[in-house]
C-alpha cells in the first residue's frame, strides 16, 4: 500500500494518536521520515509534553507535503481542540478519529458541528 496519496501530488497523511493508533498506521505503510529527520507522526504517551504535541500539529498544518492528519479524538479534546476549532482550511483536512480505549464522540468534534451545521442546519445534538 501506497504511503501517498493516489492522484494528489504525493501527498502525505500525517497521524498524531496513542500508541496504538500510529502503530496500526504505520503497519498501514503511512510513515514517512525526510532528510532532515522529521516525520508523519506523533506517538502520544502520558508523559508527552502538550507544547510537542501542539508544535508537531502546526508543523503538519503548515507542511505542504501533507494533505490529510489524523487525530485521537480524546488527544484533540484535550491538547488540540483550540487549534482545531479555528481552523478554516480545507487541506490539510482534520480528521478526529477513535482509538482502541476511547469512543468517538461526533458532537465534540469541530468539524463535523460545522459540516452538520452547513448541511442540515444545526448541531449535532
Amino acid at each position: 500500500m501506497s504511503k501517498k496519496l493516489s492522484g494528489s501530488g504525493n501527498k502525505l497523511i500525517a497521524v498524531i494518536g496513542d500508541t496504538d493508533t500510529v502503530t496500526g498506521f504505520l503497519l498501514t505503510g503511512i510513515g514517512e521520515r525526510n532528510i532532515k529527520g522529521e516525520s508523519n507522526f506523533l506517538i502520544v504517551e502520558p508523559d508527552t509534553k502538550e507544547k510537542l504535541i501542539e508544535d508537531t500539529f502546526n508543523a503538519f498544518l503548515r507542511n505542504p507535503s501533507i494533505a490529510v492528519i489524523l487525530v485521537n479524538q480524546h488527544i484533540a479534546e484535550k491538547y488540540l481542540r483550540h487549534i482545531i476549532s479555528n481552523y478554516e482550511e480545507i487541506i490539510p483536512t482534520i480528521l478526529e478519529i477513535p482509538s482502541k480505549d476511547k469512543v468517538y464522540e461526533p458532537k465534540k468534534d469541530s468539524i463535523m458541528q460545522r459540516a452538520n451545521k452547513l448541511l442540515y442546519g444545526s448541531e449535532i445534538k
